[in-house]
Formats: structure tokens, C-alpha cells, sequence
């Protein structure tokens, strides 16, 4: 079977299970909840396609002996004496910005579309994130 899904709430606790297990595997797991249809997925695998999609836009500047981040159209941005510290304190203003986000942004018209960067932040660990601003390859 290639689609996993169930047509009611009901079954797809009855199923669970299979629920989860198709979505590790990578399969299309599905349930609908009255007109709503729902994914399941695999944390890793949409945190990964979710930094794949949404590229980095950061830019950084040496600026007064020190550096600066932001992102433009966003309202992150972060200062620090060196470039780790300021990718490190860029970080800390991402989780900021997703918190804040879920709190208050999401129906915001100017932060509701950053939906896809909010997931991949809330999903990705601190050296995830960093290798998402500067590249692995860093």
C-alpha cells in the first residue's frame, strides 16, 4: 500500500501505528477530520525538505569591528564581536522570531506566509540552524 489514510479521526487512532509507521517510512499518511485533511510526516525528512526549500537569505556584514546579520523582509537581525558569535546570536533571534510567530505573527498579513521558515526553525536543532545560515560545508 503506497497511501496510508483514514476517513475519520476514529480510525486513524484505532491505527496509529500504521499511521506513524507509514509517515517514518516515507509514505503519504493521511487523515481526514471533518473537511479537513491532514499529513503525517517524518520530523527529519520535512525539516530537511522545509531547509531545502526556504534558502538562506541571511547576509552578513563586517561592520565597526564587530558583525551584523539580518535577513532582509524579516525583522531578524543580530550583532556580534565575531562571526560565530553573531551567527550564534542569530540563532537565538530565529527562535525568537518563531515563538513569537506562533504567539501573535501567524495571522499577521506581512508574517503569516513565513510559515514554511517557522516550521523549519521550530524543527531544527542550534547546529542545524548554523548550517543553514553558513552552509555545512563551513
Amino acid at each position: 500500500m503506497s497511501v496510508t489514510h483514514y476517513d475519520s479521526y476514529t480510525e486513524a487512532r484505532a491505527h496509529l501505528k500504521d499511521l506513524l509507521d507509514a509517515a517514518e517510512r516515507g509514505r503519504v499518511a493521511t487523515v481526514r477530520r471533518d473537511a479537513a485533511r491532514t499529513a503525517v510526516v517524518d520530523v527529519e525528512r520535512l525539516r530537511s525538505s522545509l531547509a531545502s526549500l526556504s534558502a538562506p537569505r541571511a547576509q552578513v556584514v563586517a561592520e565597526a569591528g564587530g558583525w551584523s546579520v539580518f535577513i532582509p523582509g524579516l525583522p531578524i537581525a543580530a550583532d556580534g564581536a565575531t562571526f560565530d558569535e553573531a551567527i550564534t546570536e542569530m540563532i537565538v533571534a530565529l527562535r525568537e522570531y518563531a515563538e513569537d510567530w506562533q504567539e501573535r505573527l501567524l495571522d499577521a498579513p506581512n508574517h503569516r506566509n513565513n510559515w514554511a521558515l517557522v516550521q523549519m526553525i521550530s524543527l531544527s536543532d542550534d547546529d542545524q540552524l548554523r548550517d543553514w545560515l553558513v552552509g555545512s560545508g563551513r
